[in-house]
């Protein structure tokens, strides 16, 4: 990676202080690591490790050092202080109120050194010397983390590696049936240059509602089509005590056809066949009150020896972090929840986070105060600068920048599309309000002509003439599964009514609903099948009459439209695209999209690269593929074909140009700091050799800049000038650091190029990892900044550059794609044994690939067809 090439000077200079923390230690101070083995290790499994070492630090042997050790509560532990070796500590396993458990289990903890961390190599590398850059510091950061998250680690629920919650019923916040929203905090130790620091930051989780499962169940019964979703109480931890003490199971399966009346097992103790509910009654005295109502719950992995539970005797634990993908609702949800302004981030960190994080000085004795560590209570200051917007250009008109964003009234696109007389409309009908009457309801012809005049009148060339309309009416949801019946109608009727050899430019689907079927399965449809570009238009929005809301939703679609047609909307001027136009320059983006935990267990990762193919930057066709998710466990997000993919791009590039580029620009999106090296390792020799294939007769070598765009990171600032904050005290677009907080050997920035409207904005942290072209600090930061502004569908600047923003867009569109597979799983948990499991996952691929076929349409893959 190469080192900082000098810090930026390029702006006006400002101060901001951010959720950065001084940490001090004593230079000389010595950490002694060990490892921790817990036998039998075939019981010692997840959570119970928590829960054993727990024990261990309350047993009187170990009472002499419970306050100089901290621990990753599972296998690694770190002592202020050496420990006597061998050091083994017996431990009766009992949960919270136990005692009256008659078997419990016992278990033997060993900690055993492993070596010793002088903190003097740490400050050595701090000190920014090139010799040491190459020093190994993760056992030294991991290790201080230990010690810094040591009391949230005990008193908090630990969600990931980092992030704590202190759940309280005044606190939290309702997402949809069983789930609710917590606030927590995320801590990290990072070393910067001269000064360790902590990164201290407010996080929001959704997590399962505790309480009775029954009532869970019932609740779902009541407010929701059908019962409890399988995917929803899948691996749900839930207590019981009717054994006379709490143990905890985890929950398998809802078995939806049995109930404690119908579901029997030989019972050896009565001697004969019984159900769940005669057992419960003569065995506990209890009654159960939904026998017959609600399912039983199956809490053994085991499938040839199940055990049943009613749901009534089950308590769900609570903090357990919700384990599915937030839907719509949900999210929208959480970001009402998690969106405040920097003002009431900053006071819960620094007034709430502190003391619940238990860094306070001066507070009861603590780990901190054995290892000798303090943390300052006030947020690190740095310095920052504010770049300079750059100019955006229209055919005709100005456009006048304000908080990095511009309306376009009165301005024509920079180059008008062409419409070629020739477009169509899908109207599908499915009897809900909004919706125009039919192809010859006289308010559509209106509102058609409205849209039309609004693409004349933006620049968009020949059009001039109506639209194609046609009209499918869908059969009804139920019944209906996936929706398949549906799309199979818009597909007929799309067919019967086009002619292949005189495709429409694009194809207007307006739509009077969201759904999650009809929306994708068209993508599909035209994107893959037919190759039409499409464009939707939701009617709520598009028929709003209020003011100018029509208008301003027309302008927006008018964007994609234009770009689709091969059109471009605006450009920058000459100045600010200097750093990519002196010489001929191709700008890429990767990203890679995983299966979520509704996607079913084999669905692919889908990877979309894009590049540009114009010295505007404003075109950039897109290379879409799978890949199996786990084809290299150490490296999966990396792309596995990106030699053939760069080969495409660079294909495309020469087919518009006539040449191929002096230089390539990538901007990688979707990598942690810890895959960076992967990223050279396996990465950087595909795009390599696709230089070589492409040109096998003539070398051809351009020069090369990786930067990998991060947003998944907890660094923010607050402006400590009212000149340097917007209205809801944002730091302003174009706020730009690279020092104080930044890597103390890589050259890494953060960037805000754009306005932060709601809650606290975040910067996008750019780190280059590789640097054949040499720029300097200022040029390849306010280049970065300046591309912001080339986003097509928007008149503003975007929080992430376009390149990699288009690449994260197509990705979502390769989604949809595989619809099917990605989004909609309900039920993942029925295959038990691991070679049925296996099998199933490679089917589930093999069926991925043949639901994609040959990807995107012939007569797509040259345009933003994602957009």
């Amino acid at each position: 990676m190469p080192l900082r090439p000098g810090w930026g000077t390029l702006g006006r200079p400002s101060v901001l202080r951010t959720n950065f923390f001084a940490v001090k230690m004593p230079k000389n101070a010595v950490l002694y690591e060990y490892e921790v083995d817990i036998s039998p290790n075939a019981q010692a499994k997840g959570d119970r490790r928590s829960r054993i070492l727990e024990l261990m630090e309350r047993d009187p042997a170990f009472a002499n050092w419970k306050q100089h050790v901290a621990h990753d509560r599972s296998q690694r532990l770190v002592s202020s202080r050496e420990l006597p070796q061998p050091l083994s500590v017996a431990v009766r396993y009992l949960e919270e109120d136990g005692d009256n458990d008659p078997s419990p289990l016992n278990f033997t903890v060993d900690i055993k050194f492993q070596r010793e961390l002088r903190m003097s190599a740490l400050d050595e590398f701090m000190g920014g010397k090139p010799e040491h850059r190459n020093d190994d510091m993760q056992p030294f950061i991991s290790a201080l983390n230990l010690v810094v998250q040591s009391h949230a680690s005990k008193h908090g629920i630990r969600v990931g590696r980092n992030k704590y919650f202190f759940p309280s019923p005044n606190q939290k916040f309702p997402l949809s049936l069983g789930v609710e929203a917590h606030r927590g905090f995320f801590m990290s130790v990072r070393p910067m240059y001269k000064q360790l620091m902590v990164n201290i930051n407010v996080c929001m989780t959704a997590f399962y509602t505790p309480g009775n499962l029954a009532q869970a169940m019932i609740t779902f019964q009541n407010q929701s089509r059908g019962g409890m979703p399988q995917a929803f109480a899948n691996r749900l931890k839930v207590s019981t005590k009717h054994l006379g003490y709490t143990k905890k199971s985890t929950i398998f399966r809802i078995m939806t056809s049995l109930t404690a009346r119908t579901a029997r097992f030989q019972c050896e103790e009565y001697g004969k066949e019984v159900t769940i509910e005669e057992f419960f009654k003569r065995k506990y005295k209890i009654t159960l009150r939904h026998a017959t109502s609600l399912p039983v719950v199956n809490v053994s992995n085991n499938s040839k020896r199940p055990v049943l539970l009613p749901a009534e005797v089950c308590e769900i634990v609570p903090g357990q972090a919700y384990r599915g993908k937030l839907d719509g609702e949900q999210t929208a949800s959480m970001i009402r929840f998690a969106c405040n302004p920097p003002e009431f981030n900053g006071e819960a960190i620094v007034n709430h986070g502190f003391d619940l994080l238990g860094l306070r000085a001066g507070a009861a004795p603590s780990t901190l105060t054995s290892f000798g560590v303090t943390v300052d209570p006030n947020m690190a200051v740095v310095p920052s600068r504010i770049l300079p917007a750059p100019g955006v250009r229209y055919r005709t008109g100005n456009a006048r920048l304000q908080n990095a964003g511009w309306n376009i009234v009165d301005v024509k696109l920079q180059t008008g599309g062409n419409m070629r007389g020739l477009w169509a409309v899908l109207l599908v009908q499915e009897g809900r309000r909004d919706e125009f009457s039919g192809p010859s309801d006289p308010e559509l012809i209106a509102f058609l002509k409205t849209f039309l005049a609004k693409c004349h009148s933006s620049g968009i060339t020949n059009a001039d003439k109506p639209p194609k309309i046609l009209s499918v009416n869908l059969p009804s949801p139920s019944g209906d599964a996936n929706r398949e019946r549906a799309l199979g109608a818009i597909r007929d009727t799309i067919r019967n009514n086009m002619n292949r050899d005189k495709k429409p430019s694009f194809m207007l689907v307006l739509l009077s609903g969201v759904d999650k079927y009809i929306y994708p399965g068209i993508k599909k449809l035209c994107d893959v099948n037919l190759g039409i570009q499409t464009v939707h238009m939701l009617l709520s929005k598009a028929r709003d009459s209020r003011g100018n809301r029509q208008d301003q939703y027309f302008s927006n679609v008018v964007l994609k439209v234009n770009v689709k047609l091969g059109g471009m909307n605006h450009i920058l001027d000459p100045p600010s695209m200097g750093w990519l136009t002196e010489k001929s320059t191709m700008v890429m983006g990767i990203d890679v999209t995983h299966p979520s935990p509704k996607s079913i267990p084999g669905s692919p990762s889908i990877v979309a690269v894009v590049a540009s193919v114009d010295n505007h930057f404003v075109h950039f066709p897109a290379s879409l593929g799978l890949q199996k998710p786990d084809w290299n466990r150490e490296s999966k997000e990396m792309v596995e074909k990106l030699t053939e993919m760069t080969i495409e791009r660079l294909q495309a590039y020469r087919k518009k140009n006539g040449r191929l580029p002096d230089r390539v620009f990538v901007y990688r999106d979707g990598v942690s700091e810890g895959q960076y090296h992967l990223v050279l390792q396996h990465e950087l020799p595909k795009i390599k050799a696709a230089f070589k294939q492409i040109s096998p007769n003539a070398p051809y070598k351009p020069t090369l800049t990786i930067a990998i765009c991060g947003k998944r990171h907890h660094a923010r600032f607050w402006p400590t000038a009212p000149g340097d904050m917007t209205n809801n005290g944002n730091t302003v677009p174009g706020t730009i650091v690279d020092k104080g907080v930044t890597d103390v050997y890589n050259f890494d920035f953060y960037l805000q190029a754009h306005h932060g409207l709601q809650g606290h904005v975040r910067p996008t942290h750019y780190t280059v990892v590789y640097d054949e072209n040499r720029y300097s600090a200022d040029v390849l930061q306010q280049g970065t900044h300046t591309a912001s502004y080339l986003y097509a569908r928007a008149t503003k600047a975007v929080s992430l550059v376009p390149a990699a923003y288009y690449a994260d867009i197509a990705c979502e569109r390769g989604r949809d794609y595989l619809n099917v597979l990605m989004n909609l799983s309900e039920d993942s948990g029925s295959l038990t044994g691991t070679a049925d499991k296996e099998a199933e996952k490679e089917r589930v691929y093999q069926n991925a690939v043949t639901l994609w076929g040959n990807g995107v349409h012939a007569d797509l893959k040259d345009s933003m067809f994602y957009i």
